[in-house]
């Protein structure tokens, strides 16, 4: 494996790091990582998946945009999201220049899948296969994307998640495209309160459905 970090000048000039992880043979398929504010691209949901897309000889870009950085700290809500919007679709374009990627994963976590449902409208990515984990199922575009996207998805959200809602839940499992899986005593971090080893079983749930998809 060759590991390239690099990083573009993103939105109001606040610099984007962002990693490419590239197999040893030359491949034309891409899993792109769009993890959480906190919950990073290091975070064990990120790592054991990066390890099942380097065996089926995927490349990885790992999208480390630092919202929580002092940098940010004068944003407004609004300004986060043209941010993150911006911040990724220029990540993207970048690593996309110069190859011929045809088969995509995209893998968003909490705040990467308001990034994600944005750029599931790329031509590029028209057959791309979608892993949603702790969506922002309040925010109405992220939303709309899931329930109406063709794109083979699977979906992770906890019933103690703050942005889980049953009605919105009940929507994405209209669409016949999408896989919803509910996690039971499950919060936004992926955590059970109550029983560690829980945690651990759902990581090997979506860790498992991911390498199956």
């Amino acid at each position: 494996m060759k590991t390239i970090d690099n990083k573009v000048t993103g939105y109001k000039g606040i610099e984007v790091p962002y990693t490419v992880v590239l197999t040893e043979d030359y491949t034309k398929k891409l899993a792109i990582f769009l993890p959480g504010a906190g919950y990073t691209t290091k975070s064990p949901l990120f790592h054991f998946a990066e390890e099942i897309f380097q065996n089926k000889n995927y490349d990885v870009l790992r999208v480390n945009y630092q919202y929580t950085n002092k940098a940010y700290d004068g944003f407004t809500m609004k300004e986060l999201d043209e941010a993150i919007l911006h911040d990724v679709r220029l990540v993207i374009s970048e690593v996309l220049k110069g190859r011929d990627y045809q088969e995509f994963y995209l893998i968003g976590k909490s705040l990467g899948t308001i990034a994600m449902g944005a750029e599931m409208n790329r031509t590029e990515f028209s057959e791309a296969k979608a892993v949603w984990v702790t969506p922002l199922l309040n925010r109405e575009e992220v939303l709309n994307t899931m329930v109406n996207s063709k794109n083979p998805a699977l979906c992770y959200i906890g019933d103690k998640d703050r942005y889980y809602s049953p009605g919105a839940f009940e929507l994405l499992k209209t669409n016949p495209y999408l896989e919803a899986n509910l996690l039971p005593d499950i919060n936004h971090r992926l955590d059970c309160e109550t029983d560690a080893l829980k945690s651990i079983d759902t990581l090997k749930q979506i860790i498992d459905g991911i390498k199956n998809f």
